[in-house]
């Protein structure tokens, strides 16, 4: 009996040792940019961010997104043409402006969708042009190597403010890569 309490207090002891573990950053990597590989792929968007870290636990950064060539997928949605995104995020992971993150945006975005009118002289939908500001929020993982690659998987929503004919929802997601300089 004395060796099986002595083996479990052991194992006890040794699985409540732990550490914290830091990977190693130089303090002047502090600037970041990235490629949504996501978005090029899914819906023929040129996404590109810049982050810039504030501290081991929070960042801020600006994303721009503008379409590429002419396509019609998702155009029940709204196509959004363009959108200019500042963030904060907040990191919640022992490494150095990595792991689980939480995100909150403003997305300034404009596009064009189709309207519900008819119009009996063209026999079409008119399209609608839209400029609009949205509020949101997001969460993802941050994945970054010592020699600072940098890998980012979110997603989040937010929801258009001002202009009846924007859509109502925004989406904000993406897989994307780049370097921490």
């Amino acid at each position: 009996m004395k060796k099986l309490l002595f083996v479990l207090a052991l194992l006890l002891s040794i699985s409540s040792y732990s550490q914290k573990r830091y990977v190693h950053v130089h303090k002047e990597k502090q600037n970041e940019i990235t490629l949504n590989a996501f978005n090029l792929i899914a819906a023929k968007w040129l996404d590109v961010s810049f982050e810039r870290i504030l501290n081991e636990e929070s960042s801020v950064g600006v994303s721009f997104l503008t379409r590429i060539g002419n396509h019609t997928d998702f155009k029940e949605w709204g196509i959004k043409s363009y959108s200019v995104t500042p963030y904060y995020r907040q990191y919640f992971s022992p490494y150095y402006a990595s792991g689980f993150f939480m995100e909150g945006f403003a997305m300034y975005n404009g596009g064009e969708r189709d309207d519900l009118i008819y119009n009996e002289i063209t026999d079409q939908t008119e399209k609608q042009k839209y400029q609009d500001v949205a509020f949101g929020i997001s969460l993802g993982q941050k994945f970054v190597t010592r020699r600072g690659f940098v890998g980012v998987v979110y997603a989040g929503l937010g929801r258009n403010m001002f202009d009846v004919n924007a859509p109502e929802v925004v989406g904000r997601a993406g897989v994307s890569f780049g370097f921490r300089f």
